[in-house]
């Protein structure tokens, strides 16, 4: 979907908003995962990648995690290679806009990542849409790099659903990552280089302004080393 007809597709659905609420909108914060990995007693660099709609909002948010090295838009979990944006738009690719982020293990660990992706970026009870954005190319999805990661992911979304913490299922796609292929470079920290941007306004910016209310301790200033292509 081009910036213009998101920018439309968010108009609706902001009048649709005005007449029902969201009944999948996740607490305060979810809770810390009870299976976690330790963190690391020496600096590193391990690999995570998650899908929440759009992937601009979920780009600036790990941006502003402490222990994050970079965070990348792109796209993960289809068959085409070496996809791009007009076609994975179409969605009949299999991908989904995703998130590649590098983190640091012994700043931070992958279950931290986890709750500030199911608590903050997104709505993990949303079929196949975030928002104003539908298709598959939307869905939620949790692309594991390894046998840790996927038991970390399985068992933290079992955690929240035997504990009802949303109000809806969660329709979280868990599967192993086969590849990423960065985004294109406009798309790149578009929510920095277009803050007054009415999509990044009203459906991103609150995602940025919940991490900060609700993680302080992991909040930082963003540090802007995406790949570009």
């Amino acid at each position: 979907m081009s910036p213009s007809l998101r920018l439309l597709a968010l108009v609706c659905f902001l009048l649709g908003s005005m007449l029902a609420c969201n009944a999948g909108t996740a607490p305060a914060a979810v809770p810390s995962p009870a299976v976690d990995s330790s963190l690391s007693s020496a600096k590193g660099e391990q690999t995570a990648v998650f899908s929440g709609g759009c992937f601009w909002g979920v780009q600036a948010v790990f941006e502003r995690v402490k222990g994050v090295i970079s965070a990348t838009s792109g796209y993960a979990g289809g068959q085409a290679k070496n996809p791009d944006y007009e076609l994975v738009s179409t969605g009949t690719t299999g991908h989904a806009e995703s998130v590649e982020v590098k983190y640091d293990p012994s700043q931070i660990t992958y279950g931290q990542l986890l709750r500030v992706f199911f608590s903050v970026a997104h709505d993990p009870t949303e079929l196949n849409r975030q928002g104003p954005d539908e298709g598959t190319q939307y869905r939620s999805a949790v692309f594991y790099t390894n046998d840790e990661q996927k038991k970390v992911v399985d068992a933290y979304v079992a955690q929240m659903e035997q504990g009802k913490v949303f109000g809806n299922k969660i329709v979280t796609q868990i599967a192993p990552l086969k590849a990423f292929y960065p985004a294109e470079g406009y798309h790149q920290q578009y929510f920095d280089r277009h803050p007054e941007s009415p999509y990044i306004v009203y459906n991103d910016k609150p995602k940025v302004e919940a991490l900060k209310k609700q993680f302080p301790e992991l909040y930082r200033e963003p540090v802007q080393t995406s790949v570009q292509r």
